[in-house]
């Protein structure tokens, strides 16, 4: 009986494991696509509709719409972008993938779109991107997934179809469409800090901006010139986009503040240059 009992329990066991297991596929997975589970979600885009992603996806589209910008594509390219990306990779800059694809766009060295190290780099597999849909003739009056298509050449045709929405949401945020959208939490220690992590600021917004005006102040952040307010929200969202990697603090413009500790934004008042100047903070060093 004994024998029995026992053997009833582990048989017990054994389904109570396996429906966890399959209660985390269906977390994981939706839509197809390979998801981190809600809890790790720390960002938040509001922008005539609502995407939550981590600090590492959040980061990878402030860069895909920053190149975007940079190389003066329209809007509707960085959706097509986006889109392409949320689809191939999940918006992770990944380091493998169907036979030799790699990266943000899952990008194949043998099919000339760059060496293993340069489609690793995110700002260098996006600048591919774009010029490619830019070859496409009429992509502009594509279907996002028929215009994705024409660049990727992918088996499954219709697939980038289904991220447009949370695809144009992103895309008006991140170009500054949208004030105060992009609020992220800074989960546990920040990558960088203090002078290293304002220094990285300065250097990779000239890299995804192309903007060589960032001031840094006194080593704990930096100040950057908005010509209109339009460009000073596609800095700010791009720098709490970042804000994880990058250690940033607090982010101040256009009478609203973020912070890393509420993770949203705020407003303010007694700021004389709210409307010109962005203005982040960085976490300090120890």
């Amino acid at each position: 009986m004994r024998v029995r009992t026992r053997t009833v329990v582990a048989g017990g066991v054994v389904l109570v494991l396996l429906a966890v297991v399959g209660v985390l596929v269906l977390v994981r997975r939706i839509g197809g696509e390979l998801r981190l589970p809600l809890a790790s979600r720390t960002c938040t885009v509001q922008a005539d509709g609502r995407v939550v992603l981590d600090a590492d996806q959040m980061a990878n589209a402030a860069t895909i719409a920053a190149i975007g910008a940079q190389q003066g594509m329209p809007e509707r390219a960085v959706v097509v972008a986006l889109a392409t990306a949320y689809q191939e990779s999940g918006l992770r800059n990944l380091p493998d993938g169907d036979r030799d694809s790699l990266g943000l766009f899952q990008q194949r060295p043998s099919q000339g779109w760059g060496t293993p190290q340069e489609i690793r780099d995110p700002r260098y597999a996006a600048r591919r991107f774009y010029t490619a849909l830019k070859k496409v003739r009429g992509w502009e009056r594509m279907r996002i997934t028929d215009a994705a298509q024409r660049v990727q050449r992918s088996a499954f045709p219709e697939a980038y179809q289904k991220w447009a929405d949370e695809s144009e949401v992103l895309s008006r945020a991140l170009l500054g469409d949208v004030t105060g959208a992009v609020a992220c939490t800074v989960a546990g220690n920040p990558v960088m800090r203090g002078e290293a992590a304002a220094a990285a600021l300065t250097r990779n917004l000239a890299l995804d901006w192309g903007v060589a005006g960032a001031v840094p102040a006194e080593l704990t952040g930096l100040t950057l010139a908005a010509s209109d307010q339009r460009n000073g929200w596609r800095y700010a969202h791009w720098l709490v986009s970042h804000a994880q990697d990058h250690g940033v603090k607090r982010v101040r413009f256009g009478g609203l503040e973020w912070t890393a500790r509420d993770g949203g934004w705020s407003e303010v008042t007694g700021d004389p240059q709210a409307g010109d100047r962005v203005v982040a903070e960085v976490f300090a060093d120890g």
